[in-house]
């Protein structure tokens, strides 16, 4: 969660603007009632179990095959002969499966340090962790779990890899290539590695900038170069089968899913010699491992513990759950090579989604994805509040342009920051804090002039804010009751500021004394940000008044801070960074007092020329339709009405002028 900035200075990353909250309300409903729908078809349809059907071989035998093979004849009907003028290709185009359903399978898994396959006879007992009997294929009641433990082979525990070799067959079948009586027609063989070669993430040396060189040299060790890579594994496995996948186009297979195909070992095709017949696919679900739960593999690792759950699985499900796994640990083999990926990142954000999702109870998880839309919702209703109000603002009474121009930088401080520590920053996110920037920029345009005027100094240039217009008595008022609050501020943050950059100097490392600068002023926005709403709660104070805040932006960023209150006791993190979440709530509350004690009648124009709801007089005024006299000028006519509009409203103002206080 990204730590909350001062409220008035926080703006949403939002692109666009709604008009109203019933159309978003709406498609909303209309998102939620389609993602439920198709979970419906998706259910009735997708799940529903392909039929089996019986045909006669050659010998004249009745056999069940699958019915879901389309033009392709059954394996078991197969031509033994091409036809005439067809050429066999060894790349088949079109793929059907090979067994038919609800038979029963026997499965037997051995875990071995070679991918090389020996007699099943031969290997040791512990190392046959799987032998069951009878395993109905398609029948998506049929689960059943296995729980043991192996010896590791000690040419594993040298960084190797560990390799299970699946022996599945019909029934009554020999499941062993090596054996004799063994026929490919009613088992196969293949080999899935259980260990994943995960790359460590280099870490950065630092230093204490305040020690000897001959100290840091002392302490500096010759790592390798390149990523250094380790096998790892994972105790709990989910092995599926997939029965409904049916006929599909081998050619254009995505590569997720062909990795876990088993053709035909005999390379048989149909009359065509285009088509081919496949084995039930195998699906091992490493979906659900977590890095966080892995092992290590090394001389100390002597037994390891295996949990499988054996069970069909949908192919719909499996299409998906196997593009994301393959999708994210190719991002993650990227990253290991120093190969930037789409949108940044390293594979890690989709590691934390899975722990959030495996880790957080479901009422709490589902709370927090309500809150989220709420938050999102908020952000973008305070983006579209804010910038209506400073585009409709008409003076600069109650506008503390330093802390407009603090909270620039700020902004800036925590983009240097993203840059420097987070070479894998999400380029979203980035992109989101150079927008608030702009957004801070653009209103300081609004309130003054920025220009750059030549010096009498080292530097030729300066910058220079200058006021738009003659400033009024009230508008000077702000502006020295902003010199003055921002005077107290200085005399609490710079202290604070020095204080924590010599802590850090002195007990901290860093890479570098522009990363030390950088991370002590990032350090001190994330402590003492809020400070800079401080000098408007005293602008407030010394006029009177909280008409000129922008009341809805402001409602809509502190219900904000409270969803953030929510997620800092729902996502982990250090408790001083728990405790900085709420610091936030003493300005809202702060707020509150003084939006009771000088209240405001928001649907009239104040005494500094504004109302909370000039955007809907202003829309009315717009959308009102044009009355003209016949055969007059309409432009004069509408012009005419306008000028009566205005002078009344303006008359309205100058009978309610001088008074400070609305009720």
């Amino acid at each position: 969660m990204p730590p909350p900035t001062a409220p008035p200075a926080a703006a949403a990353g939002a692109q666009g603007e709604q008009s109203a909250m019933s159309p978003m309300l709406r498609s909303a409903a209309q998102g939620l009632a389609i993602f439920f729908g198709m979970q419906f078809v998706m259910n009735q349809f997708m799940n529903k179990k392909p039929e089996t059907t019986t045909v006669t071989d050659q010998s004249g035998q009745v056999i069940s095959v699958p019915a879901n093979t389309g033009e392709i004849p059954p394996f078991h009907a197969r031509p033994d002969t091409l036809d005439e003028g067809a050429n066999y290709n060894p790349i088949p185009q079109r793929i059907a499966p090979m067994w038919p359903l609800d038979i029963p399978l026997d499965i037997t898994i051995v875990v071995s340090p070679t991918f090389v396959s020996e007699p099943v006879a031969k290997t040791p007992k512990d190392r046959r962790v799987v032998e069951e009997i009878g395993f109905r294929f398609g029948d998506y009641k049929e689960n059943r779990v296995i729980d043991t433990e192996f010896t590791v082979p000690n040419e594993v525990k040298n960084n190797g890899t560990l390799w299970a070799h699946f022996y599945i067959g019909i029934s009554g079948s020999k499941l062993d290539p090596t054996t004799a009586g063994y026929d490919p027609s009613q088992a196969y063989h293949f080999v899935y590695p259980l260990t994943q070669y995960i790359a460590q993430k280099k870490v950065k040396k630092t230093k204490n900038l305040l020690a000897a060189s001959d100290d840091v040299e002392e302490e500096v060790e010759e790592v390798p170069t390149g990523p250094i890579i380790n096998s790892h594994y994972h105790p709990n496995f989910t092995i599926s089968f997939i029965p409904d996948s049916g006929v599909m186009q081998y050619p254009t297979l995505q590569p997720a899913v062909r990795q876990y195909l088993q053709m035909e070992a005999t390379g048989a095709r149909d009359a065509t010699g285009q088509n081919a017949w496949y084995y039930p696919i195998v699906f091992v679900n490493s979906f659900w491992q977590l890095k966080t739960h892995m092992t290590t593999l090394n001389s100390t690792v002597t037994k390891l513990p295996l949990h499988i759950d054996l069970n069909n699985f949908a192919n719909w499900k499996f299409s998906i759950l196997s593009s994301m796994d393959e999708g994210a640990k190719q991002t993650a083999r990227n990253a290991a090579q120093g190969i930037s990926s789409p949108g940044g990142g390293d594979g890690s954000e989709f590691e934390m989604i899975k722990e959030v999702l495996l880790d957080t109870n479901p009422i709490l998880l589902g709370t927090t994805v309500v809150v989220s839309v709420f938050h999102m919702l908020f952000e973008m209703l305070a983006f579209k509040s804010d910038i209506s109000h400073y585009r409709n603002k008409k003076n600069n009474v109650g506008i503390s342009v330093r802390s407009i121009l603090g909270n620039v930088f700020m902004q800036a401080v925590i983009f240097l920051y993203l840059l420097d520590n987070n070479e894998n920053t999400s380029w979203m996110i980035l992109f989101s804090q150079g927008m608030g920037i702009l957004l801070e920029f653009w209103k300081i345009t609004t309130v003054v002039n920025v220009r750059i005027r030549p010096a009498d100094s080292i530097i030729p240039y300066r910058i220079a804010f200058e006021d738009k217009h003659v400033l009024s008595e009230t508008e000077e008022k702000t502006k020295e009751y902003d010199a003055v609050a921002f005077k107290y501020l200085y005399m609490i943050a710079v202290p604070l500021l020095f204080a924590y950059a010599g802590y850090s100097l002195y007990y901290d490392t860093h890479k570098s004394w522009y990363s030390f600068v950088i991370t002590t002023l990032v350090g001190s926005v994330y402590a003492y940000g809020f400070l800079m709403m401080v000098p408007s709660l005293y602008i407030n104070y010394r006029l009177k008044s909280v008409a000129h805040l922008p009341a809805k932006a402001m409602t809509y960023k502190f219900l904000n801070t409270f969803i953030d209150d929510l997620f800092a006791f729902t996502i982990k993190m250090p408790t001083l960074h728990r405790l900085a979440t709420l610091r936030d709530d003493l300005i809202f509350f702060v707020y509150l007092y003084q939006s009771w004690k000088y209240k405001v009648d928001y649907t009239r124009v104040n005494e500094f020329g504004q109302g909370g709801d000039e955007e809907q007089v202003e829309d009315k005024i717009a959308n009102a339709p044009l009355k003209s006299i016949a055969g007059a000028d309409a432009s004069v006519s509408v012009g005419d009405e306008g000028a009566d509009e205005t002078t009344a409203k303006t008359s309205g103002h100058a009978k309610k002028t001088g008074a400070n206080k609305r009720k």
